[in-house]
């Protein structure tokens, strides 16, 4: 396993006074191992101890050759995988729980009376997850290198008279071409006035002469999301109203990058972007928080929020995104990744933020 990280997840479970921990989200699971495994509906658990007594209780239907540092206890499709959990687990402490974890293998053990109580341990490893080592942090500057990329080449392919969804296929192949495993999410293009819906599910609709576009993609490399949004138009400037809320939504998304160092609170991020857009008579058109944390998976846990007032941490990666959106007119986001240093951030994309007609 990681131990660094292991390390830093047992000093969590010893602030919360927790001596004993199951971690089942496969991306948690990576992040402790550098293996990733999809069980589908079998069970899986990596077992933590304070002691350092860790065990991986695992279907042989995932076969592990490399050595994960951990003692793998395997189990058949017919064999009741709690029955092997249970003897791992010390009856007389109280046991952290993942918080995504299936009820047909939760309430299966508590029912088995195992430790003296249940909690749910997934706040601890999120919190480690949330900042980013130095290992992750390369990754995910090449992760959103690649995104740049491939922003770049979309814009070089549209065209008035194809699909919305044409662009989902051409995305798969330019995210390959550029070393990517695939989507991070599933993109969402969006002409005209399509991008009003800021979580449109992408369709048949064809792009026109004078749309604008909302484009949000991101892939992943080495395991590690990336995620921007664009909005450009295509074949003739913006009128005067489009370039307007174009230019507030990018100085939202460039004041609220500008405050953001150690110690300044989420809300105070997201107020930053928020506020400008109230101020400018669109607040009641920003419909969703300004960003979200990012990592293994496109939204880890955190969020930048009015209601989070957690103070941000060096090795935090989030997004930026604020955006306007006008029913049946036009919907603007601009999104940008971040990385959180002590004086100030580093923006991980550096594809144009001007208004790009094509």
């Amino acid at each position: 396993m990681k131990n660094s990280r292991v390390n830093k997840v047992l000093e969590g479970m010893m602030r919360e006074g927790l001596s004993q921990m199951i971690i089942t989200s496969p991306a948690s699971i990576f992040y402790l191992t550098g293996k990733w495994i999809h069980p589908g509906e079998r069970m899986i658990a990596l077992y933590i101890n304070k002691n350092g007594n860790h065990k991986m209780v695992i279907n042989r239907l995932f076969p592990v050759y490399e050595d994960l540092g951990v003692e793998m206890i395997w189990y058949e499709d017919t064999e009741n995988p709690i029955d092997h959990l249970n003897k791992c687990i010390d009856k007389n402490e109280i046991l952290g729980i993942d918080k995504d974890w299936p009820a047909k293998f939760l309430i299966q053990l508590i029912n088995s009376n195992v430790a003296k109580g249940f909690v749910n341990g997934s706040p601890i490893i999120d919190r480690v997850r949330m900042i980013k080592d130095a290992e992750e942090i390369e990754i995910m500057k090449a992760s959103s290198k690649i995104n740049d990329a491939v922003m770049l080449k979309l814009w070089n392919n549209l065209e008035v008279g194809k699909s919305e969804k044409y662009y989902v296929g051409l995305l798969q192949e330019l995210y390959e071409s550029e070393g990517a495993s695939g989507f991070s999410f599933s993109p969402i293009i969006a002409t005209s006035p399509n991008g009003a819906d800021p979580h449109h599910g992408t369709g048949k609709d064809l792009i026109k002469d004078g749309d604008s576009i909302v484009l949000d993609i991101g892939g992943k490399y080495n395991s590690y999301c990336s995620d921007m949004t664009r909005t450009v138009f295509i074949g003739k400037e913006p009128s005067k109203e489009h370039a307007d809320i174009y230019n507030i939504v990018k100085s939202a998304n460039e004041k609220a990058i500008s405050i953001i160092k150690e110690g300044v609170k989420f809300s105070d991020i997201d107020n930053a972007a928020r506020n400008l857009i109230k101020d400018a008579g669109y607040g009641e058109y920003f419909t969703h928080r300004t960003g979200h944390s990012i990592g293994i998976e496109v939204h880890d846990f955190g969020d930048v929020s009015g209601v989070n007032h957690e103070e941000v941490k060096a090795g935090m990666i989030f997004s930026v995104e604020p955006g306007i959106y006008l029913k049946d007119n036009i919907g603007v986001r601009i999104e940008d990744l971040v990385l959180v240093t002590k004086d100030g951030c580093e923006i991980l994309n550096s594809v144009t933020k001007e208004i790009v007609v094509l």
